[in-house]
Order: C-alpha cells, then sequence, then structure tokens
C-alpha cells in the first residue's frame, strides 16, 4: 500500500485528503452518537441489528468487487509490459505499478473487505474500503493508459473492462456510503433532540427518608395485687327431730 501511495497523483492526494477529513468528520459523530444512544438509553450488551435490506446490497457489492479484483489479477498476469514499444523508463514504472496492485489485491483489500462485512453500517471501515478503492482505481487507470498506448489491443480491451468492472464497484460502494452518513445523521438528530428534551424537564425532587432512631418510653410495669381469700357462709345448725308422744296404755 506504500507504493501506491507513492505512485499518488497530485489529484489523488488532494482526494484522498478530503476523503480523510470527510472521514474524521463522521468519527467524530459516531463517537457522539455512541456517548448520547448510551445516556439516552440503558445498554443492551449488543449491537442493534441490520436491516436485510442493507446487509443484502452490501453483499451484492462485496461480490463485484471480489470478482472484479479476481479479473485484474488475471489480466495483469496475461500483460506483457516488457514487449511494449516505449522506453525502458515507462516499462519500470508502469511494472512497479502492477506490482503494487498486486501486493494490494492480495493482502490489504481482503483485510478490509473482511472487516466491512463482519460489521456492514460501521463508517470508518467503509471509508477505509472507498479510500482503498478510489487508489486501485487511480494507479490501475494508469496501467490501463499505457497499455492502451504501448500494449496490445488484446490486453488494452481486458484491462479496460476490468476497469469499468472497479468503476462501477466504487460507485455503488460511493453511493451506499452517502446513505449510511445521511442515516446516520438522522439518528444524531433525533438523538440530539431526545437530549434537548430531557435536559428541559425539571428533575424531580429528592426524596426524604427520615430514620427515627429515638427509643419509645417503657410502660411501668403492673403490680400484681394479691388475690382475695375466698369468704365461707357459715353453715345453718341443724334442726332436732320432731318428737311424737308416746299412746297412753289406757287407749
Amino acid at each position: 500500500m506504500s507504493n501506491l501511495r507513492n505512485n499518488f497523483s497530485p489529484t489523488l492526494r488532494r482526494r484522498i485528503l478530503h476523503l480523510a477529513n470527510f472521514l474524521g468528520l463522521v468519527v467524530l459523530w459516531s463517537i457522539g452518537s455512541l456517548s448520547t444512544t448510551a445516556f439516552a438509553q440503558p445498554t443492551t450488551g449488543s449491537p442493534p441489528p441490520v436491516a436485510y435490506a442493507s446487509v443484502s446490497e452490501l453483499n451484492n457489492i462485496l461480490g463485484q468487487v471480489k470478482q472484479t479484483a479476481t479479473a485484474i489479477e488475471a489480466d495483469l498476469n496475461k500483460t506483457r509490459i516488457e514487449k511494449w514499444k516505449t522506453d525502458g523508463s515507462t516499462k519500470r514504472q508502469t511494472q512497479a505499478n502492477v506490482d503494487s496492485i498486486h501486493r494490494n489485491l492480495q493482502s490489504a483489500l481482503p483485510e478490509i473487505l473482511t472487516q466491512v462485512n463482519n460489521s456492514p453500517e460501521d463508517l470508518a471501515a467503509s471509508f477505509k474500503l472507498y479510500r482503498n478503492l478510489d487508489a486501485l482505481y487511480d494507479v490501475f487507470g494508469s496501467v490501463v493508459e499505457s497499455a492502451g498506448a504501448f500494449g496490445s489491443k488484446d490486453e488494452f480491451q481486458s484491462l479496460s473492462n476490468d476497469m469499468n468492472g472497479l468503476e462501477g464497484a466504487r460507485r455503488a460502494f460511493g453511493e451506499r456510503m452517502q446513505k449510511l452518513a445521511g442515516a446516520k445523521e438522522e439518528e444524531l438528530g433525533r438523538l440530539r433532540a431526545q437530549v434537548k428534551t430531557l435536559s428541559a424537564a425539571p428533575p424531580p425532587p429528592p426524596k426524604k427518608i427520615i430514620v427515627d432512631d429515638t427509643e419509645p418510653a417503657k410502660k411501668p410495669a403492673k403490680k400484681k395485687t394479691p388475690a382475695k381469700p375466698a369468704t365461707t357462709k357459715p353453715s345453718a345448725p341443724a334442726k332436732p327431730p320432731a318428737t311424737t308422744p308416746n299412746a297412753s296404755p289406757d287407749n
């Protein structure tokens, strides 16, 4: 990738610088979004699900990128730069560009594609892929132009078809990034409105908790009164049995 940077034209450097500045702004938006979301609602421990339409769109674009990368490598391998009708300096510069493209397609690009595939709506990873596609487009475009000027007709035709495929993939991915950035901006606007509403609402009054740590006064113990002895009524004297007079002997 370092060799690719060495081959950047001034126009490409300005374009990448512009993209890098825009990426910095988007990263700041993302940080603000994360912090605001954490304030507005409790964390759930898992990222929000990605819409099926977004995943399907990304898969189509990444498939186009992979297919184009494979075709570029195959056609560059068939290109015979040493037979071109030009000076040695041009041949060496073109071969250096081809070698840089090979290294990027075999190492840097697959790693970035994996990052984007794992985080379909991550703006930082998406910008990284777009910048890589943009660099490939400029360097590969230089090779295609040289092939048209000094190479064979078949070489130029094959590389031109690859160039069209790379341009289509880059344009489609750029449009996707614009939609992602717009969606993130709308989300940030909603979150800012929520924070503004929460900040304007008066805070609830603090709850006062009164702790009574005084011990209640003890009631005096009641004195037990002695039980009164039971009183018994005196029994009435027994009456003597009645006596009957004896019968006289005369009767």
